[in-house]
């Protein structure tokens, strides 16, 4: 009696057994779940279709060309590169002491950290003010004895936009050091080198992709700032009128100016959604 043949989906082969192929179920969107989906798109949408429809095309370019502009657009470019930086400086050490060390109270910390997230950017302006003002718990100190002074300069502006923007670098560095196995580095450190070194050769090029989307993502929301900037720094053209704060005064005065403004500063967010898209939140 011959034994019954197994189906060509189940039968043994050299690679194991086969899976059978599923099809996918194409299935209709549900109508409670579609049109809420529809105008929550419309709400995000519209108002950047209607900032685009109003965009006065025809003087857009004497807009863009005016001194005024170009003050505000280089100093924004200029104190956001610069608040990436010290982002960067200090944001990675303190993801990798939140990712890889215990010590107690961590939890808080991290709460800490991110509270500027949340935290309403006129009153972290406010804050900046009480800590590095001329008479704040740190900066009297600072200008008494090297006579630095930050509340409306420049780096003023620097410090304002690192102190909104600095959590976004940490939850992004912290996220892929806890992705990242920590094992390489434990077999840096049986070989000898230090925990600096196995961090700087070993744990740096693993979590490169990570450190360069939280360093994007901190200099988009540098760019942006405007609550911290103004309490802290003030809206001086030329020394701490950013783009934020240059639409926000042209809105007063000149609105077709405001929309100028306005359309470079969504231009800039696009660049960045795009880049991080492609490079490093996909794998596409």
């Amino acid at each position: 009696m011959t034994e019954p043949k197994q189906p060509a989906a189940t039968r043994p082969g050299r690679g194991g057994p086969r899976r059978p192929r599923v099809r996918a179920v194409r299935r209709g969107v549900p109508v409670p779940l579609l049109v809420p989906g529809l105008l929550a798109m419309a709400f995000l949408l519209v108002p950047l279709l209607a900032l685009l429809v109003r965009a006065p095309w025809r003087s857009l370019p004497s807009q863009l060309t005016s001194a005024e502009v170009w003050q505000a657009l280089q100093l924004s470019l200029i104190s956001a590169t610069a608040a990436t930086a010290v982002a960067l400086v200090l944001g990675v050490p303190l993801a990798w002491l939140l990712a890889r060390t215990e010590f107690p109270g961590r939890g808080l910390v991290r709460a800490l950290v991110t509270l500027p997230l949340v935290l309403p950017p006129v009153v972290g302006g406010v804050a900046l003010l009480l800590a590095f003002g001329r008479n704040g718990v740190i900066g009297k100190w600072l200008g008494a004895w090297f006579g630095i002074t930050l509340p409306f300069t420049t780096a003023g502006v620097v410090i304002a936009e690192a102190f909104v923007a600095m959590p976004f670098l940490v939850i992004s560095v912290e996220g892929t050091l806890r992705a990242a196995d920590p094992r390489y580095e434990e077999a840096a450190t049986t070989l000898g080198a230090s925990r600096f070194t196995a961090f700087r050769r070993v744990t740096l090029p693993l979590i490169a992709p990570g450190i360069a989307a939280g360093a994007v993502l901190a200099w988009a929301r540098a760019l942006g700032e405007f609550g911290a900037t103004i309490t802290f720094a003030g809206n001086f053209p030329g020394r701490t009128q950013t783009m934020p704060l240059a639409v926000y005064l042209a809105l007063q005065n000149d609105p077709e100016a405001a929309i100028a403004l306005s359309l470079i500063l969504l231009a800039v967010s696009i660049a960045v959604l795009a880049g991080l898209r492609d490079r490093w939140m996909t794998g596409a």
